[in-house]
C-alpha cells in the first residue's frame, strides 16, 4: 500500500543520480542480466500459441505450455490489435504527458492495500519492505458493480471508453482461454471458469521509469499472481522475466500478441498439473517501460479447491488467501506452497 501521508512517485526520482536505499534489492534478488539485452534464442522462450487453430493441436500446445511454463503468448486471439495499441498509447500518455498534480488527483487511498488509482507501493506489507521501481494506475473493471469510470483519468476524451472496451475484450479472452485449458486436461470446458466463478477483473498499468542504477533494483519483485489468469501486453522495451527450471528467462515483447500468465488459483484447481508462473520485471537506465496486466480473479467469498483427485492442495476461501498474501508479501510462490497437503 502507499506509505501513509506520502505522495512520492518513482517517476519523480529519475533525475536523482542514485537509487534511494529503500529501492535497493538485497544481493540474492538482484538481476544478473545485462540490462537492456534481448532474448536471442540462446535460452528457451515461452511458447507462442495460435488460437485460430481450434483443433486438438491447440489443446496439446496449451497443455505443454501450462505444465512446463505456466505462461505463453497467444496470437490470433480475437482482440483487435488497434485496441492493444490504443491502450498502450493512452496509458503511456497518462504517465508522460500529465502533470504530477494532475496524476496525484487520482492517487490511491494510502490506508488501503491495492486500492484503485495512481500509486507506487501496491501490496507493501511494511515500511521495511524493499520497494519496486515502478508507478502504476489500477482500474477496477469487473464485475460492473465495481466499475466506476469517474475514478479513471479523463485527460483524453476516449481514455475511459478505451479502458472499458479493453476490459470487455480481455474478459471474453480469459473465458475462452480457461475453456481451452480445461479441455486440454480432459475436463469439461467450463470446469476452471466455474471453479473461479464470476471474474473480479482489475487492469493495472505499470510504468517503469529509467533507473540510474538498474543493477540494484527490480521493477517488480519475484511473485506468482494470486488469482485465476493474467493477460499482459508490453511495449517494445522489454523487461519481463519468467522463472523456468530455476533460471530467469527474458520474455521478448510481441506487439500483436497477448502474454498469458497462469495464477495460483488455477494451479490449485488443476491440482498442480498446471503451474502458476513466477515472474518479475527488471529495469534499465535508458528507457521507460510500460506494461498492462489484466487480472481475472475469484470473488473474495469464493472457495477454491482441486478439481482432480486425490487433492494436493487444501481448499481456500479466496479472500483469506488474499489477506495472507498481503500479510506475507509476494516472494515467489511461498503463498500457494502454504496450501500444499503433506
Amino acid at each position: 500500500m502507499e506509505a501513509l501521508g506520502t505522495q512520492i512517485r518513482v517517476q519523480s526520482l529519475v533525475g536523482e543520480g542514485a537509487v534511494p536505499p529503500q529501492y535497493v534489492q538485497p544481493l540474492e534478488t538482484r538481476t544478473q542480466r545485462i540490462v537492456g539485452c534481448r532474448n536471442d534464442n540462446k535460452e528457451p522462450s515461452p511458447p507462442v500459441i495460435d488460437l485460430s487453430d481450434d483443433g486438438n493441436s491447440v489443446h496439446e500446445q496449451l497443455g505443454r505450455a501450462c505444465s512446463e511454463w505456466g505462461a505463453f503468448h497467444v496470437i490470433n486471439h480475437g482482440v483487435p490489435v488497434e485496441l492493444l495499441g490504443e491502450m498502450r498509447r493512452l496509458s503511456r500518455s497518462f504517465f508522460e504527458d500529465c502533470a504530477m498534480d494532475q496524476k496525484l488527483s487520482y492517487a490511491c487511498d494510502p490506508t488501503s492495500p491495492a486500492s484503485e488509482g495512481y500509486g507506487s507501493r501496491m501490496l507493501v506489507a511494511s515500511n521495511d519492505t524493499v520497494l519496486d521501481w515502478r508507478d502504476y494506475f489500477d482500474h477496477h473493471t469487473l464485475p460492473l458493480s465495481r466499475r466506476d469510470p469517474s475514478k479513471w483519468p479523463h485527460f483524453s476524451p476516449n481514455y475511459r471508453k478505451v479502458v472499458a472496451d479493453y476490459s470487455d475484450q480481455m474478459n471474453a479472452l480469459a473465458e475462452k482461454l480457461l475453456c481451452l485449458i480445461s479441455k486440454s486436461l480432459g475436463l469439461p470446458s467450463s470446469c476452471i471458469k466455474d471453479a473461479i466463478g464470476k471474474f473480479h477483473q482489475n487492469i493495472t498499468v505499470s510504468y517503469y521509469p529509467p533507473c540510474p542504477q538498474p543493477e540494484l533494483t527490480l521493477g517488480l519483485q519475484s511473485h506468482s499472481d494470486m488469482g485465476g489468469v493474467t493477460l499482459l501486453i508490453q511495449d517494445d522495451v522489454g523487461g519481463l522475466e519468467v522463472l523456468k527450471d530455476g533460471k530467469w528467462v527474458l520474455v521478448n515483447p510481441l506487439s500483436d500478441a497477448i502474454f498469458v500468465i497462469l495464477a495460483d488459483q488455477t494451479e490449485v484447481i488443476t491440482n498442480g498439473q498446471y503451474k502458476s508462473s513466477v515472474h518479475r520485471a527488471i529495469t534499465n537506465a535508458k528507457k521507460a517501460r510500460l506494461s498492462v496486466a489484466t487480472f481475472h480473479d475469484p470473488g473474495k467469498t469464493k472457495t477454491v479447491s482441486p478439481a482432480l483427485k486425490p487433492p494436493k492442495y487444501r481448499p481456500v476461501m479466496y479472500g483469506d488467501y488474499v489477506s495472507s498474501w498481503y500479510t506475507k508479501g509476494p516472494e515467489g510462490k511461498r503463498n500457494i506452497d502454504a496450501l500444499l497437503l503433506q
